[in-house]
């Protein structure tokens, strides 16, 4: 199943995604025409809180009336918001070898950069990449960003004014279900309400500094409609193995990052173990698998531009498309 939020008649509704991507069947519609309301779909929220039950009415619903076209509208005629507007809870992780060992490596030649260090540039390129520092393989490492920063696909990310440097970047992530702590690995699969996209938009020069105090990232991330995901979640029964799908970033249409979500240091599974310690996790929350290898234009080199649109494509779950503008002074 592929859930969507998004405002018609100047209202937030949930619906199911579906004729192949285009068109969305709103639930409270179709709820309200089967005899009764349902506060389940008043919200993603709300779906994802009142558990099974709302999900298998859900399917009831299209299953009786998906046909009937005055309870669908078209993905192209309504605005699609995140999927879950204003996530309980945002972590995003570090989970992705090759990105972990590049990294550092792009932000050092961003600095030699700012400076017109030419010897500097070529003295770090040189060397070899070296090997993965043992703490990321110890535990899950990830931080915690801002929540109410979510926007959705087709919107424009404003540049933030205190940076000349702005990134993409090429991650999906889960949605999570059933309140719950010190979950095992095992049994974590019944927290993954589903799948999505993430962008983690990124103010590598602002970043940089940040990171040279060891604490951080704040402002490198966190601004007005930085942190994008969708177009929509997709349950795990439509994913299949979600660390063997295909994603792919295109800025203005050319293909800038490829990469698989296998490979990751520790599963979704793994990283709510680690989060559970002692810690309540709440349905509703968001998990960031981090970036994939070569998924960003720090680790490329290749920055992003005024005015240019970014898709990120991952197999089974759709595209996140969005525009950045630079901000007048």
């Amino acid at each position: 199943m592929k859930l969507a939020t998004f405002r018609s008649d100047g209202g937030e509704k949930i619906g199911m995604v579906h004729d192949g991507d285009a068109r969305l069947f709103d639930l409270a519609r179709a709820a309200g025409r089967d005899g009764g309301s349902n506060p389940a779909f008043a919200s993603m929220l709300s779906l994802i809180d009142a558990g099974p039950s709302a999900l298998d009415q859900a399917s009831r619903l299209f299953e009786k009336h998906g046909k009937d076209e005055t309870l669908s509208e078209n993905v192209a005629s309504v605005d699609i918001l995140a999927p879950v507007p204003e996530p309980r809870q945002m972590r995003d992780g570090m989970s992705f070898p090759l990105h972990i060992l590049q990294a550092p490596r792009g932000q050092l030649k961003l600095a030699a950069r700012a400076k017109n260090d030419m010897a500097e540039l070529a003295r770090i390129d040189a060397e070899p990449l070296g090997e993965l520092p043992e703490v990321y393989r110890k535990q899950p490492i990830y931080y915690i960003t801002n929540r109410f920063s979510v926007r959705g696909t087709n919107t424009t990310v404003k540049w933030p004014r205190y940076s000349q440097v702005m990134d993409y970047e090429l991650e999906f992530g889960i949605v999570t279900k059933n309140r719950g702590a010190n979950i095992s690995a095992a049994k974590a699969k019944d927290h993954i309400f589903g799948y999505t996209i993430f962008n983690d938009f990124s103010a590598r020069d602002a970043q940089r500094i940040e990171m040279d105090g060891r604490l951080g990232p704040a402002k490198g991330k966190s601004f007005d409609g930085g942190n994008v995901m969708g177009p929509w979640i997709v349950t795990p029964d439509e994913i299949g193995d979600p660390y063997k799908l295909k994603m792919e970033a295109r800025v203005n249409g050319e293909m800038r990052s490829r990469g698989i979500s296998e490979g990751m240091l520790f599963s979704f599974e793994e990283i709510i173990e680690h989060v559970t310690k002692d810690e309540t996790l709440m349905p509703g929350e968001f998990i960031g698998s981090g970036t994939v290898g070569n998924g960003c234009g720090l680790e490329l080199g290749w920055y992003l531009e005024h005015g240019d649109t970014i898709e990120l494509e991952v197999e089974k779950i759709g595209i996140l498309k969005n525009r950045v503008e630079r901000q007048s002074a």
